[in-house]
C-alpha cells in the first residue's frame, strides 16, 4: 500500500510537470532543451553530493519547472538581443515568484515550490528574489543555480554565444563563494571532468584550476 501510494504521488507529479513543460515548449523550443539538460545535471550532482532518492527526484523536478515562471514574461524581454533596462530587469526578476505560485497551485507540485523560487538566489546576497545568503539557499536551489548557469553558457542564445566547457567551467570557479556555493563547484566541475575523462579515454586538458 505505501509503495501504490509513492507510485501514485510520483505518477501525479511527473504528469503535471509534463503539462507544465509543454507550456514552456510552446514558448520556446530551446527554453525547453535548456531545462531538460539542467534537470538532467541538476539530478545527477544530487546524487553525487550524496541526496537521498526522494530528494534526487524533487531537484530534478524543480530543475525541470525552474524557468516556468518565465511563461509569463513578455517575448520582447526573453528574448531581447542587448541588455535589459532597469524596468525590464525588475520585471524579469518576478519569474521565480511567478514560478513559485505556479508549482505552488498543483498539490502534486508543492515540494518543489520553494526550490524554483530560490533558484537565482546567490551565496552572497545579491540574489533575487529573496536576497538569501550562504545556506540559507535550499540547497537543491544552490544545485539548480550551478548546473543553470554552466548550460546558459555552453548554449547559443540571442545575446550571447555559446562558450567552450572549460571557459563555462573556469568562469563557475571565479563565481565560488559569490555567485554559487563553491563546494557545490567543485562537485560539479570534477563530475564533468570525470564525465569527460571517461568519454575520452584519458583526461582532458583543462584550463580550470585545482
Amino acid at each position: 500500500m505505501m509503495y501504490a501510494t509513492k507510485a501514485t504521488r510520483f505518477s501525479a507529479r511527473h504528469q503535471v510537470s509534463d503539462a507544465l513543460l509543454q507550456v514552456i515548449t510552446e514558448q520556446g523550443a530551446s527554453l525547453d532543451d535548456h531545462v531538460e539538460r539542467v534537470s538532467e545535471l541538476s539530478g545527477a550532482l544530487a546524487k553525487a553530493l550524496g541526496e537521498p532518492e526522494h530528494e534526487v527526484s524533487r531537484i530534478r523536478v524543480a530543475a525541470r519547472l525552474h524557468d516556468v515562471g518565465k511563461t509569463a514574461i513578455p517575448a520582447a524581454i526573453l528574448d531581447k538581443p542587448g541588455p535589459l533596462d532597469g524596468l525590464e530587469w525588475k520585471f524579469m526578476q518576478r519569474h521565480p515568484l511567478i514560478g513559485e505560485r505556479i508549482a505552488s497551485a498543483a498539490p502534486a507540485l508543492a515540494s518543489t515550490a520553494a526550490l524554483i523560487r530560490s533558484s537565482h538566489e546567490r551565496v552572497d546576497g545579491h540574489g533575487y528574489p529573496d536576497g538569501l545568503c550562504g545556506e540559507d539557499i535550499p540547497l537543491g536551489a544552490r544545485i539548480i543555480a550551478v548546473c543553470d548557469a554552466f548550460q546558459a553558457m555552453t548554449s547559443d542564445r540571442v545575446y550571447h554565444r555559446r562558450r567552450s566547457v572549460a571557459d563555462a567551467l573556469e568562469e563557475l570557479q571565479r563565481s565560488a563563494g559569490t555567485h554559487f556555493d563553491a563546494t557545490i563547484v567543485t562537485a560539479f566541475c570534477g563530475q564533468v571532468l570525470t564525465q569527460a575523462s571517461d568519454a575520452d579515454g584519458e583526461p582532458p586538458v583543462s584550463a580550470v584550476a585545482a
